[in-house]
């Protein structure tokens, strides 16, 4: 698991790129960027909600802190932590 516990500052937005359907669940941070991984399939929020889950996991928040400004149904996503 990636930590990501320096990005967890209360008002910033975190951007990453999600690949649903994808072999594993993780978050890979590179020189792009963040890219998380998930396992579900992008139909009714599905995907949305684990990366929410894996997110958070990696941030070392809780999944009620985070919120989804940009992206609902894009690869490309904006999360706001609160």
């Amino acid at each position: 698991m990636t930590d990501l516990s320096h990005l967890a500052i209360p008002g910033s937005e975190i951007a990453l790129r999600v690949t649903p359907k994808a072999s594993r669940n993780e978050i890979r941070e590179s020189e792009e960027g963040l890219r998380a991984y998930v396992t579900v399939v992008p139909e009714n929020g599905k995907a949305n909600a684990a990366v929410v889950k894996l997110l958070a996991k990696a941030l070392g928040v809780a999944k009620s802190r985070l919120t989804l400004i940009r992206g609902q149904t894009a690869r490309e996503k904006v999360f706001r932590l609160d």
